[in-house]
């Protein structure tokens, strides 16, 4: 997986330099349409090589995606941490309650599951006669 990606970032390199390398003419990019921007005052153009004008664009569309899908998916950050602390409490409850209910078992329960568990050294119990 490690190889696939060091061959994606590594071709993913050289398709950048490559737009890099073939838009380096300088062009002329504008805040405002024709001449709105004087009215505000300032020129409010800048000149920048193309591949960087592509670059910051892409980049800036990146960045607004990312935004946009945090903003949308935050009902579901909500609520995946108010499941989490309900499923926090009941574990706990559930914990309480089997420590609570954990007290002697009715006598015949016991004895019925003894013979599974084996017998308990130190007690000294007389075995039933066998069927014959």
């Amino acid at each position: 997986m490690r190889f696939i990606r060091l061959i994606f970032v590594a071709l993913l390199a050289l398709v950048l330099v490559g737009v890099a390398l073939a838009n380096r003419e300088i062009v002329t990019l504008s805040a405002f349409p024709a001449n709105f921007g004087q009215y505000l005052g300032g020129t409010w153009t800048i000149a920048l090589p193309l591949f960087l004008v592509i670059f910051v664009a892409f980049a800036a569309g990146m960045l607004a995606g990312l935004v946009w899908e945090w903003m949308r998916e935050a009902h579901f950050r909500r609520e995946a941490k108010l499941r989490s602390a309900e499923v926090t409490r009941l574990e706990g409850e559930v914990g309480h309650l089997r420590d609570r209910h954990a007290a002697p078992r009715d006598e015949v329960l016991a004895i019925l599951d003894e013979p599974a568990r084996g017998t308990r050294p130190g007690t000294n119990r007389a075995s039933l006669p066998a069927a014959r």
